[in-house]
């Protein structure tokens, strides 16, 4: 029985060495299994989310026309959307789309799937950098800060605000927010959006009220999720050793409890991004954003099945690319999870 296993491990050893170089790179190695089980969890999203829209009750078609309902442009819809073909045939041929860049047709405005949600991205992408660029200028400073003075008044302070922070909804923030800087002193506006590339000055001053309604909530999280790791990382017996040695206590702090805490802190950062993005669609309601989250609203009340699929599996492709991104960052962090 020793035999055979020794000789099963000298197969796969020799299987491995006639992999090309690059192939044999435990990074590359790292990087192509976390993209295998993105593009497994990917197919799983878009099983799931054909199977739910097609058992909604209801007629789509009939809903897309509205009062320009007559039988020849219900039977011309119909045909052109595929939806009088078996349910079976639908998918393979939404299958085959999704992988050639086609999702299909709005039933509203005739215009390709594709193209709306592109026209989309730009907004939505912006205001999830801004929320998250403004939860870590919070978080990242206050979780230290409070780690390293753990049972004082400032600590307590901290851990209280974050818990505030917390139990608060988007869209009740979001309001406060409004009556506060728009409605009372107004300073900036309550509503609208303007392009990056367009007018940068008046971009910021529209992201500003939604991108805090979203960063506000998740610094709050991340908050606590920095203090945790720091407070852990700071009890280490490297930690103490390196203050034994007389190093100055900026050094420990950078390069042994920040540096080591990483980890956790990608952990949750990753998390909140992918929050942000799948979540933001009561923000850009309250502020009438046009992002993806406005979209994907609007088309399901308007019963726009490509619409909603495409933008529910686009969503799900960021909230993995985040992912993805977050574990490939663990492995430059830690060299050792790439062999994990």
């Amino acid at each position: 029985m020793t035999a055979a296993r020794s000789a099963g491990s000298r197969a796969a050893a020799g299987s491995s060495s006639r992999l090309p170089g690059w192939l044999r790179n435990p990074t590359v190695q790292f990087v192509l299994r976390r993209l295998g089980y993105s593009l497994v969890v990917l197919l799983g999203v878009i099983i799931v989310v054909f199977t739910m829209l097609h058992l909604v009750p209801g007629d789509p078609i009939r809903v897309a026309l509205g009062t320009r309902f007559t039988q020849s442009s219900y039977d011309a819809l119909l045909e052109r959307s595929g939806l009088d073909r078996p349910l079976i045939v639908q998918f393979f041929s939404y299958l085959g789309g999704v992988f050639t860049g086609d999702l299909g047709v709005s039933f509203r405005s005739g215009r390709s799937v594709t193209d709306l949600l592109l026209q989309r991205l730009p907004a939505t992408a912006s205001l999830a950098a801004v929320a998250i660029l403004i939860a870590l200028v919070i978080a990242i400073p206050a979780g230290i800060y409070s780690a390293l003075r753990e049972g004082r008044a400032s600590d307590a302070i901290v851990r209280v605000t974050s818990q505030f922070g917390v139990s608060v909804p988007d869209f009740w923030l979001g309001v406060l927010l409004i009556m506060l800087f728009a409605a009372v002193l107004g300073w900036l506006p309550s509503y609208g959006y303007t392009a990056l590339t367009e007018d940068p000055a008046d971009w910021a001053r529209h992201v500003i009220l939604p991108g805090a309604t979203s960063g506000l909530v998740a610094a709050a999280i991340i908050t606590r999720y920095v203090r945790s790791a720091v407070l852990e990382v700071k009890s280490s017996g490297y930690v103490r050793t390196a203050r034994s040695k007389g190093l100055a206590p900026r050094t420990v702090l950078s390069r042994h409890i920040v540096r080591n805490a990483l980890i956790p802190i990608l952990t949750i950062t990753g998390i909140q991004l992918a929050t942000i993005l799948s979540g933001l669609m009561v923000v850009e309601v309250v502020f009438a954003w046009p992002g993806l989250g406005r979209l994907i609203y609007d088309s399901v009340e308007a019963r726009d099945y490509p619409v909603v699929q495409g933008g529910v599996l686009l969503v799900a492709a960021l909230f993995l690319l985040v992912n993805f991104v977050v574990d490939v960052l663990y492995a430059v962090v830690d060299p050792r999870i790439r062999l994990s």
